[in-house]
């Protein structure tokens, strides 16, 4: 008689091995020429108006244009993982967004540059909620919420790369060598994802029909167990809704909208940073080369604060979180009321980007953990959807406010302001979430609505 294994249970009681390190790695390689590919056009955009006669405000438009195909790859993507399976959708992100960043290489002007922009931003929406889901249903719950967080460090590792290619290999090869790279890297990572990178274990026993590779995932995650050949799996039922209504069932009724807003203002205030912040400090006075490594380090921060969110997140849930916007709001203020010296400048802008972007981590772990494999995808990638909104409006504020020649203390408070929004939204969604999970620690919300008891517990928490 054949034996019967819970994926769930083989998942979370597993210990973190070669398995779990190769899938962070690649997952990490991924998530690094995604985020090269986001930050490259801010740092060929100077040269690009020198030699295209074109206005800062025009590439406002342009630099929406990828983010405007990141909020049609996020959601279309996303369903297609929790369909064909998150393998297959970011293999899918990784080449859609390389071949349109090469092509870039060969445009003369902004129409085309758009176009490719908005093609790639399609590839890179994709990408991100189907290597959290994988990254979420293939993790110990232990530690689900630090390996996510550490897997999405290469954003900004990656997003930290053009400046020094801007600094040190621009001047002497030109701005297409920025798209070159970007273009290749994925590619090239795109092999290798196909050849390494797992199924998830609890997709594939949902989904069912694929019984040899649902066994040989698992054998390679619980190698010392030597599951038999003619092994059972199940795994914890979806929920009965189907479609968008799974992300405003039950528990995440009002979770998913305050998510969502979490999203849209760190995106907001984050792409404008990324957009802009080269081209701000240049033309306050501050030398190009300068200019460009203050502004990396808004991304080495950014590396900082992931860091630091993947040792608290699991701990303390949602309060890293509305912290971390709390801090972010007058840390961008502050860098419109500073001296226009890389030595004044350098260290707020490392504490931006630790603020920022570690609070959209956090975003991006929270939104992993809250949803059921199901519709984990599915949730992710509507939270990135509806959370590029904020990302293509940030940009063009920024073109728009850049246009009317604004003092540097207002362009900044206009980056600030959402992060305030944010971290109130944040706050509502600590109160939800520790009433509904019973701690601060992040999971799979209930679906019923029902309150989840810490252990020990006979009654629901007031």
């Amino acid at each position: 008689m054949s034996q019967t294994f819970h994926v769930n249970r083989l998942v979370d009681e597993q210990s973190i091995g070669p398995f779990n390190l190769g899938l962070l790695f690649w997952s990490f390689l991924a998530m690094f020429a995604d985020g090269y590919d986001l930050q490259a056009l801010a740092f060929a955009q100077p040269e690009l108006e020198r030699l295209w006669h074109v206005a800062p405000a025009a590439f406002g438009q342009v630099s929406s244009a990828a983010l405007v195909g990141i909020l049609f790859g996020a959601p279309l993507l996303g369903w297609l993982g929790d369909r064909a399976g998150r393998k297959a959708a970011i293999i899918l992100g990784s080449l859609v967004y390389g071949l349109a960043s090469l092509g870039v290489v060969w445009t003369h002007d902004l129409p085309q540059l758009m176009a490719l922009r908005f093609v790639a931003g399609i590839g890179l929406g994709g990408l991100m909620p189907n290597t959290i889901a994988l990254n979420s249903e293939l993790a110990p719950e232990r530690w689900r919420a630090t390996l996510i967080t550490l897997m999405f460090v290469g954003i900004t590792l990656g997003g930290s790369v053009p400046g020094f290619v801007a600094y040190a290999v621009v001047p002497h090869h030109g701005w297409r060598v920025l798209f070159l790279i970007g273009g290749v890297v994925p590619l090239v990572v795109a092999s290798g994802l196909a050849r390494f990178l797992p199924e998830s274990a609890k997709f594939l026993a949902l989904r069912g029909g694929r019984q040899r590779e649902l066994l040989a995932t698992l054998r390679r995650l619980r190698p010392e167990l030597a599951l038999p050949e003619d092994a059972q799996f199940i795994a914890d039922p979806a929920p009965p809704r189907s479609g968008v209504g799974q992300l405003f069932a039950g528990g995440l009724a009002w979770v998913t909208p305050l998510l969502w807003v979490c999203f849209a203002t760190a995106l907001m205030s984050n792409y404008f940073l990324n957009s802009f912040l080269p081209l701000i400090l240049r033309d306050s006075g501050m030398p190009a080369g300068q200019a460009a490594l203050a502004a990396t380090l808004y991304h080495v921060g950014g590396t900082v604060g992931g860091v630091l969110m993947s040792i608290l997140l699991d701990r303390f849930g949602f309060v890293v979180i509305a912290l971390l916007f709390a801090v972010a709001a007058p840390a961008i203020a502050a860098l419109g009321l500073a001296p226009t010296t890389f030595a004044a400048l350098a260290p707020l802008a490392t504490l931006a980007g630790l603020a920022v972007l570690g609070a959209q981590f956090g975003n991006n772990a929270a939104a992993g953990l809250l949803y059921p494999t199901a519709a984990r995808s599915r949730g992710v990638g509507w939270a990135l959807g509806v959370g590029r909104f904020g990302a293509i409006v940030g940009p063009m504020i920024g073109g728009v406010l850049l246009g009317m020649k604004l003092p540097l203390s207002h362009l900044f408070l206009a980056a600030a302001g959402p992060m305030v929004v944010g971290a109130i939204a944040a706050l509502v969604l600590l109160r939800l979430c520790y009433r509904r999970l019973g701690g601060l620690r992040l999971g799979d919300l209930p679906v019923t609505g029902q309150v989840k008891l810490p252990p020990g517990a006979s009654a629901p928490l007031p």
